[in-house]
């Protein structure tokens, strides 16, 4: 499992957008949370962590791999 933290997020729809494109990742096999309360993503699967971040960054919102 890989947790992102995510910036930018503010409703729903944000919620929404960053989990349709976190799933578009090759290699995620699922989005198990995306919270705008907590600012995360937690994401399972094979995807590269960069490839995650990408996603969320071509969606408008900022990430990073939480430790």
């Amino acid at each position: 499992m890989i947790e992102l933290a995510i910036e930018g997020m503010s409703c729903q729809h944000c919620v929404k957008a960053v989990t349709e494109a976190l799933a578009e990742v090759p290699g995620v096999t699922a989005v198990l949370e995306v919270s705008h309360e907590r600012g995360i993503a937690r994401v399972a699967g094979t995807a590269s962590p960069q490839a995650l971040i990408e996603a969320v960054q071509d969606a408008g919102y900022q990430a990073e791999v939480r430790q």
